[in-house]
């Protein structure tokens, strides 16, 4: 068995989209950042690479090559599971708690916890998904942190 963490933040700007776990969200506000700035997304792939050691997404796919200039995070996702699945490794089950203040996640949750469940490829009582706010300590702010249980 192994076990992976990986957490992601960005700070939140007017005009930029707001992606989480593969979904665009509305909100006027949106991630800055080189790509999409999923912060679920980047944090569940830096901890499928943790698990194996196998560095950061920094390390893949850095935001000084252009190539990632706004990629959807799904690429980077689907890439760290190749590399899991090259190395013998099987996704179990992995864990999302993402903190933002708004817009407010509630009623996304089902739509996220299914897109979630269909990149992963894991049933959806295998994808724990947690809802934060910062209770104002950063309200233009967003965080995720990530906990994958594989075999392997």
């Amino acid at each position: 068995m192994r076990l992976g963490y990986g957490e992601d933040s960005h700070l939140l700007e007017e005009g930029r989209p707001l992606y989480l776990c593969g979904l665009l969200l509305p909100s006027p506000l949106g991630a800055k950042a080189h790509s999409d700035g999923d912060a679920a997304l980047h944090a569940l792939t830096d901890a499928l690479l943790s698990a194996f050691g196998l560095g950061d997404i920094g390390l893949l796919f850095p935001d000084t090559d252009p190539r990632w200039r706004d990629a959807r995070s799904e690429i980077f996702l689907k890439e760290a599971l190749n590399l899991v699945e090259a190395r013998g490794g099987r996704l179990l089950q992995a864990n999302l708690v993402i903190v933002l203040d708004r817009p407010k996640l509630a009623p996304h949750r089902q739509a996220l916890a299914q897109n979630l469940s269909r990149l992963l490829g894991l049933p959806q009582d295998r994808v724990g998904l947690t809802f934060k706010t910062s209770e104002g300590l950063a309200p233009r702010h967003v965080q995720a942190r990530a906990v994958v249980l594989l075999d392997g």
